[in-house]
């Protein structure tokens, strides 16, 4: 056959432009469509293999083989696969728009094969080699035996050619001379780069310059029973880029409503831990073992970042450059999907590996308490995990569920207290209404619980509320001492109030405090402590703190003080003010502690001078 010259269509030369410039974001990406059209090619004759013993040059060997060549700026990318006729030279390298890959797959569906593994669209992906090189040459041969070997031709402007290549090995062989500015691409050490980030999970041999470079398998399409625990191990150090082991492996596969392959791991350490500013996501994205997006957007939550490991989707809608996902709402069905699965994998941990569990969650906590307060759709599940000590759980770690179950008949609220330290909030005030009936409280003492519990409304029908909230009626229990009368507790209410002025916004009794003389409430609409706590670390401006002040009109201290402001107002006063700030003290709530020290002096100086 003599050598034939084609022109390209103004549509077609138009496209390829549209193709070179526009469609791929980084150049480097030509690499992985070209090695991802040699896998094709690999995959469709070894199914050809199934059906068909008369293939030209059998014993080849299913490979890829890659070159470069720094000295003549070329780089070589070569595959024994099915090979190209002249027919079909024409058909997939002449029409961009064609998809040799697609025809085959109908073809084989036809025939009642449906389980080739076979990736993305021949035509287009070929085309993005012109980004980087001035003239491509590919060197075909069919399988079929009749078939003769053929070179094609171009410099992706102003058409192609087709010659006869005698000495054309089955395959196809393409030799990119590069275009000025492109050397990079002709160095092993960048190639293999490119391989090892997009290709390294390849079914066939990846081979460069003689050396194999894809050596890690693709355990994630592997069923769990076959792939032992050093192999997630190694995986886990291989794609994290780790040196640790693995916390946790959640490793599983669907077919509905998605195709997934999913291998996700948990770090030993939460590095946020350590004051190394927040991680960055580590769950990649791949399409048939090529890799998509190694940091896709909203493919996982936000906290769910501290995860690390491989998704792999048969289902991904992608466009022609397989750089972007075009259907937002299949990225978010697989967000669900995959969370919901891993917050079900945890949930099984706690129940049937409760000190595992609760070793992840002493270093992960604060990604769960992220989510309840970002993710709403989530919020029943992650609450379902959350832990904490409470009045009754004699220092174990416990749930809500066990708190509602060991809750009194009749009690519709979940109570829970902020504060520094379990110390801190067994030493208030607080606790002591709530012990004398015989009333559960859980303890919280991380500053980001004030948000998390906010964010929570409910959990199994059962309301979040704060014990120290102003509003809490209890039942009546009988409490030791006598009251003051009413006549003296009204009097000495509004002496409070005129006395300790704009420190407070009100003063009242109740039955609530048992040995305290007096609890400071935060009213709901101001800042408790903890929340103060996270704006002082911000350098936000602290807002004043008032306070309800509740008195306990039994104890001998309020009776005493009573009496005080009759004899002596004076005292009085620095007992008031005293009184007032060891509430707010012990709520957290008080800023100035120099006030505080002034006035025990004088109190002390009254003392020692009677």
């Amino acid at each position: 056959m003599s050598k034939e010259t084609q022109s390209f269509q103004a549509e077609v030369r138009q496209l390829l432009d549209i193709v070179i410039h526009s469609i791929y974001t980084d150049k480097e990406i030509f690499v992985r469509e070209l090695v991802s059209n040699a896998s094709d090619a690999l995959e469709k004759l070894r199914l050809l293999q199934l059906k068909d013993n008369n293939i030209y040059q059998a014993d080849l060997p299913l490979e890829i083989n890659i070159t470069t060549d720094e000295e003549n700026n070329t780089l070589t990318i070569a595959d024994h696969g099915i090979g190209m006729t002249h027919a079909e030279l024409v058909q997939n390298l002449g029409t961009i728009a064609h998809s040799g890959t697609k025809a085959f797959l109908e073809q084989i569906k036809e025939q009642g094969e449906n389980n080739a593994d076979v990736i993305g669209k021949f035509g287009v992906g070929f085309y993005s080699s012109f980004m980087a090189a001035s003239e491509v040459e590919v060197f075909t041969r069919s399988s079929d035996p009749a078939a003769d070997g053929h070179v094609w031709t171009s410099d992706g402007a102003s058409g192609y050619s087709i010659d006869d290549a005698a000495d054309a090995e089955r395959g196809s062989k393409m030799v990119l001379k590069l275009k000025e500015g492109m050397e990079e691409f002709a160095k092993a050490d960048r190639i293999k780069a490119i391989l090892e980030k997009y290709s390294n999970f390849v079914s066939f041999p990846i081979n460069l310059n003689g050396e194999r470079v894809n050596t890690v398998e693709a355990i994630w399409l592997k069923s769990k029973k076959d792939v032992t625990e050093e192999q997630y191990e190694e995986f886990y150090k291989f794609v994290a880029h780790a040196w640790d082991k693995p916390r946790g492996t959640m490793h599983f596969s669907a077919d509905a409503p998605l195709s997934i392959h999913a291998l996700l791991f948990i770090p030993e350490e939460n590095q946020e831990q350590f004051g190394m500013g927040q991680m960055e996501a580590g769950v990649s994205l791949y399409c048939r073992k090529v890799l998509i997006d190694s940091k896709p957007e909203k493919l996982l939550p936000d906290w769910l970042r501290f995860l690390r490991g491989v998704i792999d989707s048969e289902d991904l809608p992608l466009s022609i450059s397989r750089e972007a996902m075009q259907d937002s709402a299949l990225i978010k069905k697989l967000n669900t999907l995959i969370t919901k699965r891993f917050l079900k994998f945890l949930d099984r941990q706690a129940k049937n590996e409760t000190e595992k569990y609760l070793e992840f969650y002493q270093k992960f906590s604060r990604f769960l308490k992220e989510g309840i307060a970002t993710s709403p759709e989530h919020q029943e599940q992650l609450v379902s995990l959350l832990r904490f000590e409470s009045s009754m759980s004699d220092g174990e770690k416990s749930s809500f569920a066990e708190y509602i179950d060991r809750a009194k008949d009749g009690q519709e609220e979940i109570y829970y207290l902020l504060g520094s330290s379990k110390d801190a909030i067994e030493q208030g005030p607080y606790l002591e209404a709530f012990k004398a009936r015989g009333i559960e409280v859980a303890y919280f003492t991380e500053p980001v619980d004030q948000y998390v519990l906010d964010s929570i409304f409910e959990f199994k029908g059962k309301k979040f509320v704060a014990a120290n909230s102003s509003d809490i009626e209890l039942e009546d229990v009988v409490s030791e001492g006598e009251a003051l009368s009413e006549a003296d507790e009204t009097k000495l209410k509004d002496w409070l109030k005129s006395t300790l002025g704009e420190r407070i916004e009100n003063v009242n009794s109740s039955g609530r405090l048992v040995d305290s003389p007096v609890a400071a409430l935060t009213p709901k609409e101001a800042p408790n402590a903890q929340m103060r706590a996270m704006m002082q670390a911000m350098g936000q401006p602290m807002p004043e703190s008032k306070v309800e002040l509740e008195i306990n009109p039994r104890h001998s201290v309020i009776h005493g003080l009573a009496k005080l402001a009759e004899s002596d107002s004076e005292t009085a006063e620095l007992v008031a003010q005293q009184l007032t700030d060891n509430a707010m003290l012990a709520a957290g709530l008080l800023d100035n502690t120099h006030e505080m020290t002034e006035r025990i002096n004088k109190l002390l100086e009254k003392v020692v001078q009677k």
